[in-house]
Parts: structure tokens; C-alpha cells; sequence
């Protein structure tokens, strides 16, 4: 049985404040730490800062693009096991995350329901 008190880290990637809050929200009720950036500029440093179990990854962001940042964290050999959900509107999202590496994505907008679904996918799976 996994130590339920192990909080959970989630680093959110995503220019959109709206979009932030309400998965800062979200993931608080789950139990989560959350962490939020509004840019990937030095992406590798602010992922190795933190560590997180988990990051949603949105496309369109100041610096470079999420599908740059995911294969720079993928590249990573410190960082390449953290799950990133790529996390957009884009029509073609399910092409972007593969492009970029990411292990999972999620079409915005979003179901609620269906983004705690995939914060425990990829979360609970995860023994530290």
C-alpha cells in the first residue's frame, strides 16, 4: 500500500491565468502540491527545481513552444521519467503529444471528471 501521505506534485505549464486557478483548484482537492508557470524559459531548471510527479504541458507558450519544452524535459536524463500530459486546444493535440514525446494528453476545454481521471492515472501509478 502506497503511504497516502506522500503528497503529490504537479507543475503546470500555462500562459492562461483562468486555466491555472482552476487546475491549482482541482488538484488541491485532490491532494496535490501544485506549481504553476506561465513560461517554459529554462524549462529544464524549474522542472529539476521541483521535481513533480507529474506535468501538464500547455502547447501555445511565451519562450518556446510545449512540444520544444516536453523533448528538452524528455532528453533530460534526470527528468525524462516524469509524465507530462500535453494539455491544449489544438484540434491536432493527439499529433503535437506525440511529436513532442508526452505520455498522455488532454483536449481543452476539459472535462473535469475526466483531468482528475488522468492526474490519477499518472499519479498513483508512481511509487517514489
Amino acid at each position: 500500500m502506497m503511504n497516502n501521505n506522500m503528497q503529490k506534485k504537479v507543475f503546470i505549464f500555462d500562459d492562461n491565468l483562468e486555466i491555472l486557478e482552476m487546475c491549482t483548484e482541482i488538484l488541491e482537492d485532490l491532494g496535490c502540491e501544485v506549481k504553476t508557470s506561465p513560461t517554459t524559459n529554462g524549462i529544464e531548471d524549474q522542472v529539476a527545481n521541483y521535481m513533480p510527479d507529474l506535468i501538464f504541458m500547455d502547447n501555445w507558450l511565451p519562450d518556446i513552444s510545449g512540444v520544444e519544452a516536453t523533448r528538452l524535459l524528455k532528453a533530460n536524463d534526470q527528468l525524462k521519467d516524469i509524465p507530462v500530459v500535453y494539455f491544449s486546444a489544438n484540434s491536432n493535440i493527439e499529433e503535437l503529444a506525440a511529436e513532442a514525446g508526452a505520455n498522455d494528453y488532454l483536449a481543452k476545454p476539459f472535462d473535469i471528471d475526466f483531468f482528475e481521471t488522468i492526474v490519477k492515472k499518472h499519479t498513483e501509478s508512481v511509487a517514489k
